[in-house]
């Protein structure tokens, strides 16, 4: 049987249902001090995720944002300063910002030395 996801004692359902002023007191103390005052912006972000339905991807640059349940289910993508990466919002996410899930900084991966670089290959020819 799968479990069923709760959130501070709240099911999915009833937190959708619940407005954003309900939701606030049950998030930690940055989130509700950030949807305590929402920008112009952020709020008709919000207002077009709730509107848009199906699998359409969302694009925005506010990683600052925080995932509401209203979000559950939509595909959302969040600008890392190059690209817009999908992020399809998943019932845990709640009270986390979008930027969390789009990172800025790639992964280093170095390759091999150069010709030179080591001692071993300083008699090494060029051609």
């Amino acid at each position: 049987m799968a479990k069923k996801f709760m959130f501070r004692g709240k099911e999915l359902e009833e937190l959708q249902k619940m407005s954003l002023k309900d939701i606030s007191v049950l998030l930690k103390s940055r989130a509700r001090r950030k949807l305590g005052r929402l920008t112009d912006k952020e709020k008709d972000f919000i207002k077009k995720v709730e509107s848009t339905e199906g699998d359409k991807l969302i694009k925005t640059h506010l990683r600052d944002m925080v995932v509401l349940p209203s979000f559950v289910g939509k595909k959302i993508g969040v600008y890392n300063g190059k690209e817009f990466v999908a992020v399809t919002i998943q019932p845990e996410m709640i009270g986390h910002r979008l930027g969390e899930f789009s990172q800025t900084r790639k992964e280093v991966k170095h390759s091999g030395a150069g010709i030179g670089a080591t001692r071993s290959s300083k008699n090494v020819a060029r051609k």
